[in-house]
C-alpha cells in the first residue's frame, strides 16, 4: 500500500468576505451599524445602544443628535425575534426624553409599537412596548394617536399578563388614556372594570395605587359606577379602608368612594356596609391632609341624601367639618365647605352652624385662594337661604365686607354666591342699611357686567333687594348701574330677564329713576318682551306697569289715560299725545328749547320758589323764558301779587296777611355762565347791575357750599297761581263731606279760573289759542305752568281738575280724548241704590262738566256723555 497524502485545504471563494471581529468605542460608529442587513450585527447595535441609553437623560439627547431614532423605527417591526426585542427596548427607554417623543410623534411609530403588543410577541417585548406608549401617552396627541390607533385594547388585555411590569406599564397607560371622555367610553364597551378591580389584589402597591388612580377617572362616568358596583368594587374599596397596612392606598380609594357616592344604588350599598361612618372616622382622625380633603368630599357627596343627612347629623359631623375648615390645606378647606353646603338641607344643621361655622367661612372668604372663597361663599349662600337668623349671624361676624370684596372675585361662581348671601342679609332692613353703608351698588357694577348669566342674574336680584330706598337708586344711578341693568333685560335667558325685570321694578320707584330707566330705553325693551308669550314674565309686566305709574308723563302722553290711583305730583308736564317708542324729553330739555308753533307743554307745579328776590326789588320783568335769563324780577310773580289780593268767589276763602305767598325763583335765577351767554345786563343802571350780581350770588350760594360747583341746580319753572289755587281748595274744598258736592263745587272753581261757562253755541268763539300763544311769546318758551292759564279748552280745564282732585283726595281720572278734548272721570254710587241695605252696589262712572254746565255729572254711558267727548 502506497502512503496516504495529505488533502490540502481548498481556498476560499474569491468573492467572499472574511470575518472581522471589531470592537467599537464611539457610538456614533454603533448607530451607523444600525443600517447594516446583518441580523447579529443589528441585534448586537441594538444591545450596545440599550445599555448605552439606560445610562441617563444626556445619553438619549446624543442618540437624538446621532440620528439613531429614524433607524431604530424600522427595526421594530424586523423579521428577526432578537432584532425586533432589542429595538423595542431601546424605545421603551427612549421615550421617555420629551424630543425623542416629540420625533416619535412625527415619524408614526405608534402604530408599530401598538402591534408589539400581540399575544405571539414575547413578554419582554411587550414590558418595553407597553412602557413606551406609558411614556408616550403623557401628551394629548399621542394619546389621540393611541386610542385612534387601537392601542386601548391590547393593553386592557395586557392588564392580565403574568408579568408585573407589564401590568404596571398597562394600567398606567391606560391611566393616562382615560383622563380624556372619548377614552372612558371605549374602556366601558371593552368591560375594562373587572382586570382593574382585579388589579387591588397585587402585592405590588404602585399596581394598586394606579389601579385605583384609574377607577378614580373613569367613576366620574355613571355607567362605570354601575359596572363597578356590579363587580364588587365597593366591597374590594371599604377592605382597603378597613386595612392599616393598606395606608398609602387610603387616599384613593376615599376619592374612589366619593365618586360612587353618587350613585344611589352604591351609595345605599356603601352605608349599609358600615362605610359612611368609616369616611367621617377618616375626616375626625386622620392627620393626612389629602385624606382628610377625600373624606370630607365623600361625605359631601353622601350628604346630598337626606336618609345621609339625617345619620351624619346623629353622628355630629357638623363638629368634624368646622374643625376642618381650620386645616391648612386648601384642599381640605374646600371640601369641608362644600360638605357643609351639603348639609345646609338639614335643619338642625343649619342651627348649628349658626354659632359654629359662619364665623370660620367668613374668614376664608379672605383666603387668597380664589377656590377656597368660591367655596366658602357657597355655603355661606346655602346657610343664609331661608334662615333670617343664619344671615344676621353672617353681618355681625363682619362678613358684609368679605362678601362685598368677593364681589370682585376672579371665579364666577365665587362672585354668584357672595350675590346671593347680599341678597339674603338684605332682606331684614338693619342688615339692608348696613350693606348698603359699604358702598354695595358700587360693587355690583362689575357684576352686572359679567358674561356670566348665573353672575347676571344674581347680581340683578341683589339690586332687587338692596334698591328699595331713595337714597340706595339714586347711589345706584351715580354709579352707573342703571345702564348695564337695561342691558340685561335683552338677555337671553329667562332668569336673567326675570331678574333683571324685578330689578328695574323696584328702582322706578320714584319718578326720578323712573324718568331716567325710560330715557335708557327700559319701556321700549319691557314693552318688546311683554308682547312675546315665551320671553314675557310676571315681573317684565310689573316693571312696565311701575316705570308708567312713576312717570305719569309719559304714561298720559303715550295712553292717554291717568286713574283715581295715578296722583299728579310736581313736575308733572302734558306734553301731549306721542307714538309708541317715541321718547319723551326730560322737563328740563323741554323748558330750554326755544317756543315753535307746537302746542303748549301744560306743567304742574305747586313747589315756592327756593330763591326769592329781595323784598324790595320793584317788578321789573325781564319778560324771559326759563334758564335762559335773569330777571329782578318776573310777571308771574307779580301776578302771584295780585292773585293774593283776588276776592274769589263766595264760598272760598282767600290767605291771610300771615301766610307767605307763593313766590316765583326758579325760573327766574340761573347759572352765572347762562346769563354771560345772553348778556342782558347792557343799558342798566348801576344799581340795577350790583342788584342783579347780588340776586346770582344769593342762588348761586348753595350749590357753592354744596358741592363746590359754579352752577345752579335747574329747578322747574314756578307756577305761583296754582299754589294758590292749592291753598283755596284745600281750605274750602277739602272739609266737604260729601263727595259729589265735593267734585261740582271743585268743577266750577276750575271753570271759573279757566275762563268760566262756555256755551256750546260759543265755543267757537272762545279765544284760547291767542292767550296760550300769548304765554308762550311771553314766557318764551312752550312750556307753560298751569295756573297763567286764563282761558282754557276742555284738556287744560281735565289737568287742573285732576291735578287739584289729587290734591285733595278726591279720586278722578283723567282721559284723553281726540281734537283736544279730555274730561274727568268719577265714580259715585247711583242715588237710587242709596239707603240700600245689603252687599255695596257697584259704582257708577260719570263724566265731569267743565265746560258747559261746570259742575254737572254726566252718566257715562249716555248720549250726553257722547256729545261732550267727540261732538
Amino acid at each position: 500500500m502506497g502512503k496516504k497524502v495529505k488533502k490540502e485545504a481548498e481556498p476560499p471563494p474569491k468573492d467572499v468576505f472574511d470575518p472581522l471581529t471589531v470592537e467599537s468605542k464611539k457610538v456614533a460608529t454603533v448607530v451607523l451599524m444600525l443600517n447594516s442587513p446583518e441580523e447579529e450585527i443589528l441585534a448586537k447595535a441594538c444591545e450596545a445602544i440599550y445599555r448605552f441609553a439606560l445610562k441617563g437623560e444626556e445619553n438619549k439627547a446624543t442618540l437624538l443628535e446621532l440620528g439613531a431614532v429614524e433607524p431604530l423605527t424600522k427595526l421594530l417591526t424586523h423579521e428577526d425575534k432578537i432584532v425586533r426585542r432589542n429595538a423595542t427596548m431601546i424605545f421603551g427607554i427612549l421615550a421617555s426624553n420629551n424630543d425623542v417623543k416629540k420625533l416619535l410623534r412625527e415619524l408614526d411609530v405608534v402604530n408599530s409599537v401598538i402591534a408589539r403588543l400581540a399575544p405571539e410577541e414575547e413578554v419582554v417585548i411587550h414590558e418595553f412596548a407597553s412602557l413606551c406608549l406609558a411614556n408616550m401617552s403623557v401628551e394629548y396627541t399621542s394619546k389621540v394617536q393611541i386610542f385612534e390607533q387601537g392601542g386601548l385594547e391590547p393593553l386592557i388585555r395586557l392588564l392580565s399578563s403574568p408579568d408585573p411590569d407589564v401590568k404596571k406599564n398597562s394600567v398606567e397607560c391606560i391611566y393616562n388614556l382615560v383622563q380624556d371622555f372619548q377614552c372612558r367610553a371605549t374602556l366601558q364597551e371593552l368591560n375594562a372594570i373587572p382586570p382593574i378591580l382585579d388589579l387591588l389584589k397585587s402585592e405590588y402597591p404602585i399596581i394598586q395605587l394606579l389601579a385605583l388612580k384609574t377607577l378614580g377617572v373613569i367613576t366620574n362616568d355613571k355607567v362605570s359606577r354601575a359596572m363597578l358596583r356590579e363587580n364588587q368594587g365597593v366591597d374590594q374599596l371599604i377592605k382597603i379602608l378597613e386595612t392599616k397596612e393598606l395606608n398609602d392606598l387610603h387616599i384613593e380609594a376615599l376619592s374612589v368612594v366619593a365618586n360612587c357616592i353618587e350613585d344611589m344604588d352604591t351609595m345605599v350599598l356603601i352605608q349599609q356596609t358600615g362605610g359612611l361612618k368609616k369616611l367621617l372616622s377618616f375626616a375626625e382622625n386622620s392627620t393626612i391632609p389629602e385624606i382628610q380633603k377625600n373624606a370630607a368630599r365623600a361625605i359631601a357627596k353622601a350628604a346630598y341624601d337626606a336618609e345621609n343627612r339625617k345619620l351624619f347629623h346623629e353622628l355630629e359631623v357638623e363638629k368634624c367639618l368646622v374643625s376642618l375648615l381650620g386645616s391648612e390645606n386648601d384642599g381640605t378647606k374646600i371640601a369641608a365647605s362644600q360638605a357643609i353646603s351639603a348639609m345646609c338641607e338639614n335643619s338642625g344643621s343649619k342651627e348649628f352652624f349658626n354659632n359654629q361655622g359662619i364665623p370660620q367661612l367668613i374668614q376664608l372668604l379672605k383666603s387668597d385662594s380664589e377656590e377656597v372663597r368660591e367655596a366658602a361663599a357657597l355655603a355661606l349662600a346655602n346657610l343664609t337661604t331661608g334662615n333670617p337668623a343664619n344671615a344676621k349671624a353672617a353681618a355681625e361676624g363682619d362678613g358684609v365686607d368679605a362678601l362685598i370684596n368677593t364681589l370682585s372675585s376672579k371665579r364666577d361662581g365665587a362672585i354668584a354666591n357672595a350675590a346671593t348671601v347680599l341678597t339674603n342679609m338684605a332682606m331684614q332692613e338693619p342688615l339692608r342699611l348696613g350693606i348698603q353703608s359699604h358702598d354695595v351698588m358700587h360693587a355690583l357694577l362689575g357684576p352686572l357686567h359679567s358674561a356670566n348669566t348665573i353672575v347676571q342674574s344674581k347680581a340683578a336680584l341683589t339690586v332687587a333687594a338692596t334698591a328699595c330706598d331713595a337714597e340706595a337708586r339714586t347711589e345706584l344711578r351715580n354709579a352707573g348701574g342703571l345702564e348695564p341693568l337695561v342691558e340685561l333685560l335683552r338677555s337671553k335667558n329667562e332668569e336673567v330677564r326675570r331678574n333683571a325685570s324685578w330689578a328695574v321694578m323696584v328702582c322706578a320707584g320714584d319718578e326720578p329713576m323712573a324718568v331716567e330707566l325710560c330715557r335708557l330705553g327700559a319701556l321700549e325693551i319691557l314693552e318688546e318682551i311683554n308682547v312675546s308669550v315665551s320671553r314675557k314674565n310676571k315681573f317684565s309686566e310689573a316693571a312696565y306697569n311701575k316705570l308708567l305709574n312713576n312717570y305719569l308723563s309719559l304714561k298720559y302722553s303715550q295712553t292717554g289715560y291717568l286713574s283715581s290711583s295715578n296722583i299728579i305730583s310736581d313736575g308733572f308736564y302734558d306734553y301731549g299725545r306721542i307714538n309708541p317708542g317715541t321718547k319723551l324729553l326730560p322737563l328740563k330739555d323741554l323748558c330750554l328749547q326755544e317756543p315753535s308753533d307746537q302746542r303748549a307743554i301744560l306743567l304742574i307745579n305747586s313747589r315756592s320758589s327756593d330763591v326769592s328776590p329781595p323784598p324790595s326789588t320793584e317788578d321789573k320783568s325781564s319778560d324771559v323764558g326759563y334758564g335762559r335769563s335773569i330777571s329782578s324780577s318776573s310777571s308771574l310773580r307779580r301776578a302771584s301779587k295780585e292773585k293774593t289780593n283776588f276776592h274769589f268767589s263766595a264760598g272760598f276763602g282767600s290767605p291771610t296777611e300771615e301766610k307767605s305767598e307763593p313766590t316765583s325763583g326758579r325760573n327766574t335765577a340761573v347759572s352765572k355762565s347762562t346769563t354771560k351767554e345772553k348778556g342782558s345786563r347792557k343799558g342798566r343802571g348801576k344799581k340795577e347791575e350790583e342788584k342783579v350780581k347780588e340776586e346770582e350770588e344769593v342762588a348761586a350760594a348753595p350749590k357753592l357750599t354744596g358741592e363746590g360747583s359754579l352752577e345752579k341746580e335747574w329747578f322747574p319753572p314756578s307756577d305761583p297761581d296754582f299754589c294758590v289755587y292749592v291753598y283755596e281748595v284745600t281750605k274750602s274744598i277739602l272739609p266737604i263731606t260729601n263727595i259729589k258736592e265735593q267734585i261740582e263745587v271743585l268743577a266750577k272753581y276750575v271753570a271759573e279760573k279757566m275762563g268760566g261757562k262756555i256755551p256750546k253755541e260759543k265755543l267757537q268763539d272762545f279765544s284760547w289759542e291767542l292767550h296760550i300763544s300769548e304765554l308762550k311769546f311771553q314766557l318764551k318758551s312752550n312750556v307753560v305752568p298751569i295756573g297763567l292759564i286764563k282761558k282754557g279748552i276742555f284738556y287744560h280745564r281735565a289737568l287742573l281738575f285732576k291735578a287739584l282732585a289729587d290734591k285733595i283726595g278726591v279720586g278722578c281720572s283723567l282721559v284723553r280724548g281726540e281734537y283736544g278734548r279730555a274730561w274727568n272721570e268719577v265714580k259715585l254710587m247711583s242715588e237710587s241704590r242709596k239707603g240700600v241695605i245689603g252687599a255695596l252696589p257697584p259704582l257708577e262712572v260719570y263724566i265731569v262738566d267743565l265746560m258747559f254746565h261746570p259742575g254737572s255729572l254726566i252718566k257715562l254711558r249716555s248720549r250726553e256723555a257722547d256729545h261732550y267727548r267727540f261732538l
